[in-house]
């Protein structure tokens, strides 16, 4: 019997007992929809992740007290240990770092502004200096302006908000020369940010900047850390600047030799290898559980053909009369568990990427299918047919024909 014949055989039984053989499927389908869904979020995902990331560009840089992820309660112990950056600090990189094009400097805090009867509570307000908006991602303005030299000299009163806390301020109105109020203190609205949207469902527009000058009169700054931001003049200096950097922080925090830095230097790289280190453990873990549905689709494809071989008992028997070998039985139970898997892995394909066009449409994630994936998953669901089917197909092929040509 030709391989053709023997999957026509099959697929004829198959369909013999349809819902027996759609709930059959369903295993398989559920476990193959799941891979292919869980690798295009998890792609996805790092593509969105890696676009906005990147934003931050490949020159720039931030110093911070505090590294970006830690391994261990005791790290974030040991590190709140750590002396708070300084406003002098910033000074001192921005006159000494030969390589760094662009430096800035920026604290923050959370606090409430009000206009009117109106108010945004849980702003994020940033003071900074004239740099700040140019460094990695550039900070644009849907109206008005930038802070200039003079503002942060003179510690004008003056604020740039986010898109959000505009809308929300002003929502039928130009917030433009406007008065708010930050803790008890009357600043004029001069700008405000182009919306940003979300990223990983955290708001990016709820925030508001004024000058640094300004942060440090009402704030108590030496209970703080200041973020230093630095942008080198090319891919090339990055690296130099970086070392820079480095030397002139350590040496105004007495540093020895063999002593750690005393701060964090992040890049984009930093933060994307932070991302990749955390979603790689949930991608194994959720590779773990859909693994153990496409485990438990063959157990019960396993089932149904043992089953469907104490039906056929009589059939084997008349087939081996008229001279079917037993490697043809073998060949026709096994074509249907791999037929049965292969239908169930195409079903799940479609499923699984009917999931992740839909995950797209409700979210800013990307739909990112990928071939490999695909493939793996059409692959695992035939392998799951051929090790499940083997047994049934075994003990169809090893039928005595005699016994089996008298059952009923």
């Amino acid at each position: 019997m030709d391989r053709g014949e023997t999957f026509k055989l099959a697929v004829d039984a198959l369909r013999a007992h349809k819902l027996r053989s759609f709930l059959t499927l369903l295993g398989v389908i559920i476990g193959v929809a799941s891979l292919i869904a869980v690798v295009s979020v998890v792609q996805g995902l790092n593509q969105y992740v890696a676009s906005r990331v990147m934003d931050f560009g490949s020159t720039s840089f931030q110093v911070n007290k505090f590294s970006s992820g830690f391994q261990s309660i005791d790290e974030f112990q040991k590190e709140l240990k750590r002396k708070n950056l300084t406003y002098e600090d910033f000074l001192a990189v921005q006159q000494g770092c030969a390589h760094c094009q662009l430096v800035a400097g920026v604290y923050v805090d959370q606090k409430t502004i009000h206009y009117k009867n109106r108010m945004v509570e849980g702003v994020q307000l940033r003071g900074v200096t004239v740099n700040a908006p140019f460094i990695g991602t550039a900070m644009e303005l849907a109206s008005g302006r930038h802070f200039t030299d003079a503002d942060i000299d003179h510690a004008r009163y003056e604020i740039i908000l986010g898109g959000d806390v505009a809308d929300r301020l002003f929502p039928s109105e130009d917030p433009i020369g406007k008065d708010v109020r930050v803790g008890g203190n009357t600043f004029t609205v001069i700008g405000v940010a182009v919306k940003q949207g979300t990223f990983l469902g955290s708001p990016q527009d709820v925030f508001a900047r004024i000058p640094i000058t300004v942060y440090t009169r009402f704030e108590n700054v030496t209970s703080q850390s200041i973020v230093i931001q630095a942008q080198a003049a090319t891919p090339a200096d990055m690296q130099t600047a970086m070392d820079e950097t480095r030397v002139i922080l350590r040496n105004r925090l007495h540093r020895m030799y063999n002593d750690e830095d005393g701060f964090a230097m992040d890049t984009a790289e930093t933060f994307l290898e932070i991302w990749s280190s955390a979603t790689g453990s949930i991608f194994l873990v959720m590779i773990a559980v859909v693994s153990i549905s496409l485990v438990v689709g063959g157990i019960v494809i396993m089932n149904i053909m043992l089953v469907s071989v104490t039906e056929r008992t009589r059939e084997i028997g008349v087939r081996r009369a008229l001279g079917a070998r037993q490697a043809d039985i073998l060949g026709q139970f096994l074509a249907e568990a791999v037929t049965l898997a292969a239908v169930g892995g195409l079903v799940g394909i479609l499923l699984g990427v009917g999931i992740a066009f839909l995950v797209a449409w409700l979210s800013p994630l990307p739909a990112a299918i990928k071939l490999w994936s695909v493939a793996l998953a059409f692959l695992a669901a035939a392998s799951i047919g051929v090790f499940f089917g083997a047994y049934p197909a075994r003990n169809a092929a090893k039928l005595d024909p005699v016994v089996a040509l008298r059952a009923e």
